[in-house]
């Protein structure tokens, strides 16, 4: 990932049905979460025709996707993007407890955070996706 550190925003889509969980990601992680990582740029999705949408578009680095989201939630939409997408963005989940990490590995997604957000894990969640693609 070398040549995307350079000054080129990493494009980031954030995805809740609830605008507060949104800006509790984006809030979360700040414009430069980390040294080693470029700047993002968030893109707010509040439905999910609209993130199958944007993610079959293309431009899209990174996927934040709330499993608690109402009526569709991130875990369904992320196994959806895995399996109809070739060369799928990484996708983290946001899941409502630890325990839901088993839903996490079933949607494929690269990682998962449990609410209520946590920053330091989110940060790290995403800078360990970012960083191994």
């Amino acid at each position: 990932m070398a040549e995307s550190q350079g000054s080129t925003p990493l494009r980031v889509l954030v995805y809740s049905n609830d605008a507060d969980t949104r800006q509790q990601v984006i809030l979360a992680l700040g414009r430069r979460p980390r040294a080693d990582l470029p700047e993002l740029d968030f893109f707010e999705v509040a439905t999910a025709p609209v993130v199958i949408e944007q993610m079959d578009a293309g431009g899209i680095d990174l996927a934040i996707l709330d499993g608690e989201s109402a009526p569709t939630g991130g875990l369904g939409i992320a196994k959806q993007l895995k399996d109809e997408i070739d060369q799928c963005p990484p996708v983290v989940v946001l899941t409502g407890r630890p325990d839901d990490a088993w839903l996490a590995n079933w949607s494929r997604a690269e990682a998962a955070v449990s609410h209520p957000i946590d920053a330091v894990q989110l940060t790290n969640a995403v800078a360990g996706v970012l960083l191994a693609r």
